[in-house]
């Protein structure tokens, strides 16, 4: 059995690039998600209690006359986001003697390997980042270790809460950026088609927003009335989509257990979003395929749905002819996608080296340091205090809108081990509804796959 789980975690780790690429804050934010890898959700594993990443006990490496701690990033391949983080090193090993934070930065394309290869060999570093997603995975296998942190902590520190990553009541990683998602458009266009810009006080209702894609579609002035992405893959189907599916009062699973699928991915809200999801390519609003991401930047369709990453281009095609639109409103409050790369600490880290780690950690959510990593990266710093020190996030700067859409909208996804799978399934079953298939089938198929692998690996530590 520990064979099978080390050879499942393999699998899942080469799955870290397949989420939420649109929140990690790459060398130029994509204008989509481009998951690779597979899923090995078809993998049994049922971690055995009494088993951990390492043998035997590790002793810390000594830097000089200091107690030495790794850190591994998987930013090498983004200038900007890993000089922030050699600054944060720099600034705190000047800050104390006791220990010497030492980085070693992966391309993304590797890290997941690295990391992969490491954790099998019980060589991790002390430090990691981790793609929040994953987090609930890393501590159901037993790779990384609760933060010395509670609840209480965490609020008065001010993070959002989309940006702290738990699993089963624990708190084991803290992130200092996020991305939002929303709905691009320009003023000039919604004023001569007599369109009201939604605001976050007053987003678009379910059917003021087909009101308003009726609109643009008789006009016959676009191509489409809105470019959804449809023809990105992976980790952007549950990232983007399933914030709707919520929306409209479904879900991927039963947060109150995270034990079953049943009525809330295939009852009569889910069956409702899928319904519409679908009209969305079948009535000819969205292309189910486009080519790129590139319709709303050369004038071929009026409205576009992604992140904040895409922001910068939007200015500098349109300048200030852009609009930022919050997520419309349909029936359950708008909803958006959370959770980016986050900082925890291996169960692999020496005893005398843990502490040290620990405070690497609660040092980088500084708010100075969260600020920095904002100003270097345009991403949305997570915490209040942080944002009101940048030009772009401070109340009235031009990026502020997304730190409120993420603070008011925000739903991480589901919080546990599981997840690779429900990501997966959720994709497959959205792409059939896409692609014209039976609506109950597609979210029938995907509950049954989830629970099955929930039955598999033994509840995932919830029962």
């Amino acid at each position: 059995m520990k064979t099978q789980q080390k050879w499942w975690f393999r699998l899942a780790c080469l799955l870290i690039m397949a989420l939420l690429l649109a929140a990690c804050g790459g060398e130029e934010a994509p204008a989509g998600p481009e998951p690779e890898g597979d899923t090995g959700a078809d993998v049994d594993v049922v971690p055995e209690e009494d088993e951990g990443p390492a043998e035997e006990a590790v002793e810390a490496p000594v830097a000089g006359d200091r107690i030495a701690i790794g850190m591994w990033t998987h930013s090498a391949g983004n200038p900007d986001e890993l000089s922030v983080i050699e600054q944060w090193i720099a600034d705190y090993n000047a800050s104390q003697d006791t220990y010497q934070v030492v980085l070693e930065s992966f391309p993304q394309a590797s890290y997941n390997d690295s990391v992969a290869a490491a954790s099998i060999a019980g060589s991790l570093p002390c430090i990691l980042d981790l793609d929040a997603p994953t987090v609930p995975n890393f501590a159901w296998s037993g790779y990384i270790q609760p933060l010395p942190i509670t609840e209480e902590d965490v609020d008065a520190m001010g993070v959002l809460d989309n940006d702290v990553g738990r699993y089963n009541d624990q708190i084991y990683s803290l992130g200092q950026f996020d991305v939002a998602l929303l709905i691009y458009g320009r003023q000039s266009i919604m004023d001569e088609y007599g369109v009201r810009v939604a605001t976050i006080e007053d987003p678009w209702t379910l059917e003021e927003f087909m009101g308003i894609l009726d609109t643009f579609q008789e006009s016959g002035e676009f191509e489409y009335a809105i470019d959804v992405q449809a023809g990105d893959s992976g980790e952007w189907w549950p990232y983007a989509y399933s914030p709707w599916l919520q929306s409209f009062g479904g879900d991927l699973i039963n947060r109150d257990n995270y034990l079953e699928a049943e009525g809330v991915l295939n009852g009569p809200e889910a069956v409702a979003w899928a319904e519409w999801f679908q009209s969305l390519f079948t009535e000819g609003y969205a292309n189910p395929t486009p080519a790129d991401a590139q319709s709303f930047l050369q004038g071929e369709v009026p409205l576009w749905y992604t992140g904040s990453w895409a922001a910068q281009s939007v200015l500098d095609e349109f300048g200030d002819d852009a609009l930022f639109i919050p997520s419309p409103d349909f029936g359950n409050g708008p909803v958006i996608g959370a959770g980016s790369w986050q900082l925890g600490v291996s169960t692999n880290c020496p005893e005398e080296a843990t502490q040290g780690a620990f405070d690497f950690v609660m040092f980088t959510m500084q708010p100075e340091n969260v600020a920095l990593m904002s100003e270097v990266s345009s991403l949305i710093p997570t915490t209040l205090e942080a944002a009101n020190m940048t030009e772009l996030y401070a109340e009235g700067g031009r990026f502020r809108p997304f730190y409120d859409m993420a603070e008011a909208f925000a739903l991480v996804r589901p919080e546990t081990p599981g997840y690779l799978t429900i990501s997966s399934q959720f994709e497959q079953a959205a792409l059939s509804i896409r692609d014209g298939g039976n609506v109950q089938d597609a979210l029938d198929d995907a509950v049954d796959a989830i629970e099955r692998d929930i039955e598999d690996n033994n509840g995932y530590g919830f029962r």
